[in-house]
C-alpha cells in the first residue's frame, strides 16, 4: 500500500543524475566507496580513460606497483636497443655470457634513466649515443611526471570520513526515525559539515518497473564541526517518502539510500566531499547506536573510539 501511494503523496525529483528506468540497471546505483557503478563503453578506451584521475585516485601500493613496472620495463625495452645495438658500443667485454652482457646494458639503462652515471660504462659511436640521448629525455620527463603525481596524490584534500556499516531504523521522538553515524578518522578537522540524502526506489507504474529518487530531509543537515560523531537522523513522519513503510515495502522497493557529506577543511581552506550509499540489505530494524567516544580516565581528553562505529543495540518498537 505505501509502494502504491508513494507517486501520489511526494513528488520525486528527476535530476538526480541516474535514469528512471529500472530494467536497465545492474545492482546498486553507487558503490560503498561514492564511485559510480558503471561502466562506459562505445568510444576507443583511450577516450574513456584519464590517466592523470585514475593515477591520483589508485590505491597507494597499485599506484607505486604501477611506477615501478614503467620503470622497470622501460629500462628492460632500452636494455635490449643497447643489446641489439651492440654491448661492444658501451665498452661491455663481450667475453662475458650474453646474459650478463644484458645485465649491464639493463643497469647502464637504469643509470642512464636515472641520470646517475656512474661512469663505469659509457656509449660509443652516433647509435648509442642517440638511444642514450633519448632515454636521458625521456627520463627526465617520466621522473617530473612521477614528482607531480606523488605530490598531487600527498597534497589532494580528502574528507576521510567513515561510515557506519548500516543503515538503523530506531524509535525516535515517540515516532521512527532512520540512521546513519559518520566521523572523520583522520586528524584533519572539518567544520561547516553539510549531508544530502538522496532515496532511490524501484515501484512499478503502468507495468513498468521505474526508478524514482526523492530528497530526505534530515533531522538536521548540517553541524559547525565534526569534532567527534555524527548521526544522521531522518524523521520517519508524515513528511517522509518512507512514512508507513514496512520491512517488506523497503525489500520490494529495493530501496537505496545515497548520502552525500560536503565540508570545509580549514587546513587546506578547501571544501572537500565524499559519499556512500545503502541498500536495503543494509538496513537494521529495532537497532540504535551506542555511544563511541567517553571520557578519558583522567578527564583531561574525549576518547573517539572509531572501531565503534557501529556498535549498535537491539531495541523494541
Amino acid at each position: 500500500m505505501a509502494l502504491q501511494n508513494l507517486k501520489n503523496r511526494y513528488h520525486n525529483i528527476s535530476n538526480s543524475g541516474f535514469g528512471p528506468n529500472s530494467s536497465v540497471e545492474g545492482g546498486r546505483l553507487v558503490n560503498p566507496d561514492g564511485t559510480g557503478n558503471m561502466r562506459k563503453v562505445g568510444i576507443p578506451f583511450w577516450q574513456r580513460i584519464s590517466m592523470y584521475h585514475t593515477l591520483l585516485r589508485m590505491k597507494r601500493n597499485h599506484f607505486f606497483l604501477t611506477i615501478f613496472l614503467f620503470y622497470t620495463s622501460a629500462n628492460i625495452f632500452f636494455g635490449i636497443v643497447y643489446f641489439m645495438v651492440g654491448v661492444d658500443k658501451l665498452g661491455i667485454d663481450g667475453a662475458h655470457s650474453q646474459w650478463e652482457q644484458f645485465l649491464e646494458a639493463f643497469f647502464f639503462s637504469s643509470q642512464t634513466m636515472t641520470t646517475v652515471g656512474y661512469g663505469k660504462v659509457a656509449p660509443a659511436g652516433l647509435l648509442a649515443n642517440m638511444v642514450a640521448s633519448v632515454e636521458s629525455l625521456l627520463g627526465i620527463l617520466s621522473f617530473a611526471v612521477v614528482t607531480g603525481l606523488i605530490y598531487g596524490r600527498f597534497s589532494r584534500p580528502r574528507a576521510y570520513l567513515r561510515f557506519s556499516d548500516n543503515v538503523l531504523v530506531a524509535p525516535y521522538q515517540g515516532g521512527k526515525g532512520m540512521m546513519v553515524r559518520v566521523a572523520s578518522y583522520k586528524n584533519n578537522h572539518l567544520t561547516d559539515v553539510e549531508v544530502q540524502l538522496t532515496l532511490a526506489l524501484h515501484v512499478m507504474e503502468n507495468g513498468k518497473l521505474e526508478t524514482r529518487f526523492f530528497q530526505l530531509k534530515p533531522e538536521m543537515a548540517r553541524i559547525n564541526s565534526l569534532a567527534l560523531s555524527w548521526t544522521i537522523v531522518h524523521p520517519l513522519n508524515e513528511e517522509s517518502p518512507l512514512y508507513q513503510f514496512t520491512r517488506q515495502d523497503v525489500e520490494d522497493s529495493r530501496m537505496e539510500l545515497i548520502v552525500n557529506i560536503k565540508a570545509f577543511d580549514d587546513h587546506f581552506s578547501n571544501m572537500v566531499q565524499q559519499r556512500t550509499s545503502f541498500t536495503y540489505q543494509q538496513v537494521l530494524y529495532g537497532a540504535r547506536f551506542l555511544p563511541m567516544f567517553e571520557r578519558a580516565p583522567d578527564g583531561s581528553n574525549t576518547i573517539l573510539d572509531l572501531a565503534k562505529i557501529n556498535r549498535h543495540e537491539l531495541v523494541q518498537f
